[in-house]
């Protein structure tokens, strides 16, 4: 009948050791190293019989056990009473110290990987997916029409007009007849109308215009824009203002009523 034995495995005879002193419950700072070489050289004969591979470290470990046993073996010298100092002289005199360090951090870096260890085997049952683009559940936010113009873009095109009417020399010209805002904001829309719905507005203004009729385009252009008839919009700073209808319909229905005008 064919026996079959079952070792387990361990990465170094460091690791091998700290098998043993947990499996017997020993004081690592007081191993019995009888003991304990004892189990490790039956561990590492039993790994020889059943043709394993063994490293040259485990046998480098046997050796450093067996040195340290018969170490221990030798008679002690008488003791002395000494000081403090030489107290700890003789700690360090003790022949398992340097084994019970490299002990100590093997245990520590061992504990450290189990606990790397513990966390992969959680991060692997985290599955995720690549990055998609939530853009279309985003909330739809109106477009604001006049985004980036407001009152004051307006009032410099004005100031800009009549700093251009100023450098030409007018004949002043009496004149009876006064054009209202009402009656601008019609020849507006009917130019809009004409011109498909937009309109440049510099276009509005010529040479032979006075500063009345200047104020009066300006608080037409204003009004349209409250009743909401047209937006206003510039593309680059300084450039010209695009005056255009709303869309709810390019000709824009005139058939307003005047009594929302103020003036």
């Amino acid at each position: 009948m064919k026996v079959t034995y079952k070792l387990e495995a361990f990465e170094g005879p460091l690791d091998l050791l700290l098998h043993l002193i947990d499996k017997n419950e020993l004081d690592i700072y007081n191993i019995p190293i009888k003991e304990i070489t004892d189990q490790y050289l039956s561990y590492v004969q039993a790994m020889q019989e059943l043709e394993l591979e063994i490293t040259s470290e485990f046998l480098v470990m046997a050796a450093t056990l067996l040195s340290i046993k018969s170490k221990m073996l030798l008679p002690k010298p008488p003791v002395i009473e000494f000081d403090e100092y030489f107290d700890d002289m003789e700690d360090e005199l003790d022949p398992r110290s340097e084994l019970v360090a490299k002990l100590i951090e093997y245990r520590k870096y061992k504990s450290i990987a189990d606990m790397l260890r513990d966390k992969e085997v959680e991060r692997s049952l985290v599955y995720t997916r690549e990055p998609e683009d939530l853009t279309p559940f985003l909330p739809h936010v109106q477009e604001n029409p006049v985004e980036g113009l407001d009152v004051a873009d307006l009032l410099f095109a004005f100031q800009r007009t009549l700093r251009k009417l100023a450098n030409r020399n007018v004949v002043a010209r009496i004149r009876r007849d006064e054009i209202s805002v009402k009656d601008r904001i019609r020849e507006v829309v009917d130019l809009l109308k004409i011109r498909g719905g937009k309109l440049l507005f510099s276009k509005l203004f010529d040479y032979e215009m006075t500063r009345e009729e200047i104020v009066v385009t300006f608080l037409a252009i204003l009004e349209l824009m409250k009743m909401k008839k047209v937006v206003c919009h510039q593309h680059k700073l300084f450039e010209d203002i695009v005056i255009q209808a709303k869309e709810e319909g390019s000709d824009i229905d005139t058939q307003f009523s005047t009594d929302e005008i103020d003036y």
